[in-house]
């Protein structure tokens, strides 16, 4: 029932994630990273060797057309930001931000160019296992989770106030639902108040409905319902004491 609040990425206005002063993540925000590549190879395309902190561009050999471009974030003499370019507009990047080798941020784009998602690996494998979802103001609205660590098999959707946060890292849970068998639907759901648990709903007989709902009042169970009639209102109410 817990979310994962310390893992997700936190979005500002730039597409770059922001974790505060104590937990620097220095690197250069895809969107402007493709503005300065084309400035740099426009004044420098002869150049083949790369400085520190400096922008690498590829492109395609037969239409010159810009597809990727990499770049040294922490200035250590490694790459680990790799961005998948079509012409100007982002498609994709794989960042190590820790430079422990490892992939730890993947970012994908819209049509638009635009930041659409997040990934991160909450075991920290090189593979991304949860996806966080941005809302118009930069607030994350939507996580979703693999428990597996398949980023194709979630199984765990948490949802959030994305009026409440943004670019200073407030988020609110309020509701989650989660796939317990693996069947691809959803028969868990979770209910939030202020971030703690309300209530906690079960499809038992797998008809795609709850018909079990677990009420809780600060960490106390209080409630117990079950039987469900045809409008899906329990019928059956059980007071814990």
């Amino acid at each position: 029932m817990n979310s994962i609040e310390n893992r997700v990425p936190h979005f500002r206005r730039d597409g770059r994630d922001r974790r505060g002063a104590g937990q620097p993540r220095p690197r250069v925000a895809t969107a402007l990273l493709a503005v300065s590549v084309l400035t740099l190879a426009s004044c420098a395309a002869s150049e083949t060797g790369q400085g520190q902190g400096e922008v690498r561009p590829t492109y395609d050999k037969v239409t010159g057309r810009l597809t990727q471009l990499t770049y040294d974030a922490n200035n250590d003499g490694g790459v680990d930001t790799w961005v998948d370019m079509d012409g100007a507009r982002p498609l994709q990047s794989r960042i190590d931000q820790n430079g422990d080798g490892k992939i730890d941020r993947w970012e994908q784009y819209d049509e638009n160019g635009v930041l659409a998602k997040v990934g991160f690996s909450r075991k920290d494998d090189g593979k991304a296992d949860a996806w966080a979802f941005p809302g118009a103001g930069g607030a994350t609205y939507l996580i979703e989770l693999s428990s597996t660590g398949d980023e194709h098999q979630i199984d765990r959707w948490e949802y959030y106030d994305a009026s409440r946060g943004g670019y200073d890292d407030k988020r609110t849970l309020v509701r989650a639902e989660e796939d317990t068998d693996g069947d691809g639907r959803p028969d868990k759901w979770e209910t939030y108040e202020g971030g703690a648990i309300q209530t906690v709903a079960f499809d038992e007989d797998h008809d795609g409905a709850p018909n079990r709902r677990l009420t809780y009042r600060g960490s106390a169970h209080v409630l117990i319902e079950s039987q469900p009639d045809a409008s899906g209102r329990f019928t059956k109410r059980r007071e814990v004491r």
